[in-house]
């Protein structure tokens, strides 16, 4: 005989030993149990934080027409409740709206949120949790520039 056939040989008889000792073994039965009170496991907390800022039940949008800067306080209340704010100034004067919207752009960028000119003079505030998408701004220069010719 060859080596490579007494390995061959060697390692077939290593597992046909072991086939053997595995078909003769008998199972014994298991022991018989007396019955007892099944107890679901408890489930483990994973110890998650949830911001309950995140989980409001209802969005809301809030429409203001302040005439006076004095009005601008309610408008920042409502933003910081997480509300969505659409402001229209076409009734307030051109000092006050201005303050208005200075005011207005520092809360928004104080609370992380966004403001948006969405016609002429009124302006959408909101909160960051609301997200924005599309621009109407370039809309209006389009409709602009085709009234003027």
């Amino acid at each position: 005989m060859s080596i490579k056939s007494k390995i061959k040989t060697f390692f077939f008889l290593d597992e046909e030993e072991d086939d053997y000792e595995e078909k003769y073994v008998q199972e014994e039965p298991e022991p018989r149990r007396e019955y007892k009170e099944y107890k679901q496991p408890q489930p483990v907390s994973k110890q998650n934080v949830v911001s309950l800022q995140s989980i409001q039940k209802s969005s809301k949008l809030v429409l203001c027409e302040p005439r006076v800067y004095a009005e601008a306080q309610e408008i920042a209340d409502h933003l910081k409740n997480r509300r969505s704010v659409v402001v229209n100034l076409q009734r307030s004067d051109a000092g006050h709206a201005r303050q208005i919207v200075d005011f207005l752009s520092g809360t928004v960028y104080a609370i992380g949120g966004e403001i948006q000119k969405i016609g002429n003079e009124i302006f959408l505030c909101t909160p960051d949790n609301v997200e924005v998408s599309g621009n109407i701004t370039e809309f209006l220069q389009e409709h602009d520039f085709q009234n003027s010719r």
